[in-house]
C-alpha cells in the first residue's frame, strides 16, 4: 500500500482542528506567538493524541497583530531566544501529557524566510539543536534550511496542498488572490500531480520538479475539512493509506 502523510497547522484558534485530525498524520501546533494560548496548546496536544497524530511545534516571528505573517527585523540571538522558548513550551505541555514532540516547522513569514535567507535558517537550526537533535524539521525541498540542517539533523520535506506556487516553487504571496486553493476538486487535481507525477503545476502553469515526505493542509483554510474529506476519499480510491 501506498502512503501520504497529510499535516495540519493547529492550535490557532480557527475552529476547525477537532474535524481535521482524523484525516491528518502530524500535526504543527501554534506555540501562542502568532496565534493560540497555553490553553489552546494543551487542549490541541490532547485532541493529537486522541487521534494519534503525531506533534510537532510551529513557531513564528512574535506577532500575534499579523498573525506572523510578516517578516520582522529581529537580531539573530533574539530570534534563537524567542524560537527556542516556543518549541521549549509545546514540547513541555506534549510530556506533560505523556506524549513525545516529534518535530519543528516554523510559521508563515518565518517558514518564507528560512527558505531564502541564511541567517534565519540558521537561527532555526541553532533553536532546535540546542532542545532536541532527534526532531525533524519540516521545511520544503532546496530550502536554506534544509541545507544548514544537513547531516545535522533529519529534514522532512514538505509541499502545500492549498497554495499555489511561483516557478522557484516558493509560494505565491497572499496578497495575490490565487494563492490559495480553496475548493476540495482543484486541490486534489493540485495534489494528485504532485502524488503521481512528482510534479507541481505552478501558478503560470508550468511542470516542476518535486520531491517530498508530507503535504500541509492549513487548519485556518475555511474549506480545509471539506479539503481533506476529498483528498481522503479520492486518494482511498487509488489505494493509499494515511496514518
Amino acid at each position: 500500500m501506498k502512503r501520504i502523510i497529510f499535516n495540519a497547522d493547529v492550535g490557532e484558534e480557527a475552529g476547525f482542528d477537532a474535524e481535521i485530525m482524523p484525516f491528518i498524520s502530524w500535526c504543527n501546533i501554534s506555540c501562542g506567538s502568532h496565534a493560540g494560548s497555553d490553553v489552546t496548546i494543551q487542549k490541541t496536544i490532547k485532541l493529537a493524541m486522541k487521534h494519534n497524530v503525531k506533534i510537532g511545534a510551529h513557531p513564528s516571528y512574535p506577532d500575534r497583530e499579523n498573525f506572523g505573517r510578516v517578516s520582522l527585523d529581529i537580531p539573530y540571538n533574539d530570534l534563537i531566544q524567542t524560537i527556542t522558548s516556543q518549541i521549549k513550551k509545546v514540547k513541555f505541555y506534549v510530556e506533560q501529557a505523556g506524549g513525545t514532540l516529534h518535530h519543528v516547522k516554523p510559521h508563515g513569514a518565518l517558514y518564507n524566510d528560512v527558505f531564502k535567507n541564511d541567517e534565519r535558517a540558521q537561527a532555526v537550526l541553532e533553536s532546535v539543536k540546542s532542545i532536541d537533535k532527534s526532531l525533524y524539521i519540516i521545511t520544503q525541498e532546496n530550502s536554506k534550511l534544509s541545507y544548514v540542517c544537513k547531516d545535522l539533523l533529519v529534514v522532512k520535506n514538505e509541499v502545500f496542498a492549498d497554495r499555489n506556487y511561483n516557478e522557484d516553487l516558493t509560494l505565491v504571496s497572499r496578497s495575490n488572490k490565487n494563492a490559495v486553493l480553496k475548493k476540495p476538486k482543484e486541490v486534489f487535481d493540485h495534489v494528485s500531480k504532485m502524488v503521481l507525477d512528482s510534479k507541481i503545476k505552478t501558478l503560470k502553469g508550468e511542470e516542476c520538479s518535486v520531491f517530498f515526505d508530507t503535504i500541509c493542509v492549513h487548519g485556518d483554510n475555511p474549506n480545509s475539512v471539506s479539503i481533506l474529506e476529498h483528498l481522503y476519499k479520492k486518494f482511498s480510491e487509488l489505494n493509499f493509506t494515511f496514518k
